[in-house]
């Protein structure tokens, strides 16, 4: 079945810089879209940023030119290295994964990791 574990959470001070890692198994990777979402205490679960299967990106206007969204096929890792980080981005991070779906994907995003807390302290 589909499994996704993130790496990388921690905490940091405003204006330092985090990588998360999410590693995939048990299905295609490569075929699948992936996406960052985070959740912050008493505040509903926001979309991040999300990477097709040909590496094309969107990114959250909050984290746009901060955060940059990759992945590896060949590791079946996706990454998100965040940058400039504000006491904002403080949040609990899951990666999630996009099936395909017509040649494109779902934008369902059904299957989810355990999530890795970020903390940035001002």
């Amino acid at each position: 079945q589909v499994q996704l574990v993130e790496s990388g959470g921690g905490s940091v001070q405003a204006g330092g810089s985090l990588r998360l890692s999410c590693t995939a198994s048990g299905y295609t990777y490569s075929n699948y879209c992936m996406g960052w979402f985070r959740q912050a205490p008493g505040k509903e679960r926001e979309r991040v940023s999300n990477i097709g299967r040909d590496g094309s990106t969107s990114y959250a206007d909050s984290v746009k030119g901060r955060f940059t969204i990759s992945r590896d096929n060949a590791k079946k890792t996706l990454y998100l290295q965040m940058d400039s980080l504000e006491p904002e981005d403080t949040a609990k991070y899951y990666c999630a994964a996009d099936p395909p779906f017509y040649g494109g994907c779902s934008r369902t995003f059904p299957y989810w990791g355990q999530g890795t807390q970020v903390t940035v302290s001002s």
